[in-house]
């Protein structure tokens, strides 16, 4: 039997590549689409080549496609030519910060590089399940209004209705997003309007914190891989705002691709998941430290900024609810320790 075919954009980045990785074991085609654009945005540090050839050593017959998403005409006459059964956008400008220094390339690869692959995706064939990677930095600072309570080392949440996490019906609206929450914002209502309005199998996934061994973490984007580099380094951290308790739930890459796996066994139109760790795997920055260092022996060394980032949320956790509800087979595999001690095994070994 014939083996059916995935693209995935973003091939060499962390979900990508797990993702391409999780499909070949499950007997796909795997077709990778990246142009180590990181390296653009993040120098050096940020280069992904090393990740590309992990992947051409793993997979048998791996096809890279060495194209820039912004670039319609291409991705107009890939997808026909690939004819793939699934496809998963995971591709973009990822940072928070950076997107105010390159806001024309921001936009252009996050909102312009999106709606290309909808459009060809559209034209090509409207039945084939389609997975985007978007953000919880959509629903802007918004998360910041809501009441919360000050402890030792985290800020959590002092409204019952948000105990269990932010849902999918947050607003979106009226908030600030940053110049890279305002392009996924583009992103995210786009893939979810090819869905409604042409009827096609289409997911929206909020991440919260992705992350995992084969991150490329940098400063402005990769915040537990970043961590932990600089632990196992002995480099200076610089915490910005927020007392160091401002929290996170962090989601492992393996448990990533395994949702959207069950996503493409049993798709639904225009769904939107907000796929993170859970209020299980949170942590505070120094909450990170404190694990990070009794794992290493190395005391975390570190700096403070009172000036938070703009827009960046002080508390911030998924409500799974949704996903388990609609996807019962699937659930969090991999805490929060299992997830550190695999990126500092990682880091040491590069």
């Amino acid at each position: 039997m014939k083996s059916k075919k995935i693209l995935v954009t973003g091939s060499s980045g962390l979900i990508g590549s797990e993702v391409c990785l999780h499909f070949y074991k499950l007997g796909w085609e795997v077709h990778g689409l990246d142009n180590n654009q990181r390296a653009i945005f993040f120098g050096a540090k940020g280069d992904t080549r090393w990740n590309q050839k992990r992947l051409s050593d793993k997979i048998n017959n791996f096809k890279h496609h060495e194209v820039d998403i912004r670039n319609r005409n291409d991705i107009i006459s890939l997808i026909p030519q690939i004819k793939p059964d699934a496809i998963v956008h995971t591709a973009a400008q990822p940072s928070h910060d950076r997107a105010a220094e390159i806001p024309f390339e921001d936009f252009d690869t996050n909102a312009v590089g999106t709606f290309n692959l909808l459009e060809s995706t559209r034209r090509y064939n409207t039945n084939i399940p389609f997975v985007h990677l978007s953000t919880n930095k959509v629903y802007g600072d918004l998360p910041n209004k809501i009441k919360m309570k000050e402890l030792d080392t985290r800020w959590e949440y002092d409204d019952e209705k948000y105990l269990n996490g932010i849902p999918e019906n947050f607003s979106i609206d009226q908030s600030k997003h940053s110049l890279f929450g305002s392009s996924k914002v583009s992103a995210d209502i786009s893939v979810q309007e090819y869905g409604r309005y042409f009827n096609m199998p289409t997911a929206i996934l909020r991440g919260g914190c992705l992350t995992g061994p084969n991150h490329s973490g940098v400063e402005l984007h990769g915040f537990l891989s970043y961590l932990i580099k600089c632990n196992l380094q002995e480099k200076e951290y610089t915490i910005f705002g927020y007392k160091g308790k401002q929290v996170r739930d962090n989601i492992h890459s393996h448990d990533v691709a395994r949702f959207i796996e069950e996503f493409i066994k049993s798709p639904r139109i225009a769904e939107v998941y907000n796929i993170g760790g859970g209020k299980n795997n949170t942590c505070s920055i120094l909450e990170a430290f404190d694990i990070i260092s009794k794992i290493s022996g190395i005391e975390m060394k570190y700096k403070y900024d009172e000036k938070n980032r703009s827009g960046d949320h002080i508390c911030y956790y998924s409500n799974l609810s949704k996903m388990k509800t609609h996807y019962p087979k699937w659930d969090i595999t991999k805490t929060l320790e299992d997830t550190f001690v695999e990126i500092y095994n990682n880091w040491k070994e590069r």
